[in-house]
């Protein structure tokens, strides 16, 4: 893995969004304070800080989709995406948009969905059929 990323990101109440983050999700959480949390993010360092009336998401349509705008994720191998995506599914998470696959018998055949934490932060989990096609248009 390359060298892992590290990302604050605001949170509006940080024990449901916490709860949220290792529960439902089940990223384990590391050190942590009144005010932050931080979560192993797939191997990456994510933090959330309280910091109440932080988030602002547009919207930006994409293949005739509303994607919300900013949001974060990763890029996960084709098979782990599934099975996190099996996960969210039986943990009844409300996606923003679906869980579909983009580009499908195409160069850059992607796997994609979003959703919202608690707090508002809107997520996109992707994998690629072929990885090497990452950044190819």
């Amino acid at each position: 893995m390359p060298n892992p990323f590290h990302l604050a990101i605001p949170v509006e109440e940080l024990q449901e969004t916490r709860h949220f983050y290792n529960s439902t999700l089940g990223f384990k959480e590391g050190r942590s304070s009144d005010h932050w949390v931080d979560l192993d993010f797939f191997g990456h360092q994510l933090v959330l800080h309280l910091s109440p009336g932080q988030n602002r998401i547009s919207e930006n349509p994409v293949d005739g989709k509303s994607v919300p705008v900013p949001h974060f994720g990763l890029v996960l191998d084709w098979e782990d995406w599934h099975l996190f995506k099996d996960k969210l599914i039986a943990a009844k998470i409300d996606f923003v948009i679906e869980p579909y696959i983009r580009f499908a018998g195409q160069t850059g055949e992607q796997a994609t969905m979003f959703f919202y934490d608690p707090s508002g932060n809107a997520l996109e989990i992707k994998a690629f059929k072929d990885p090497s096609q990452l950044f190819q248009a």
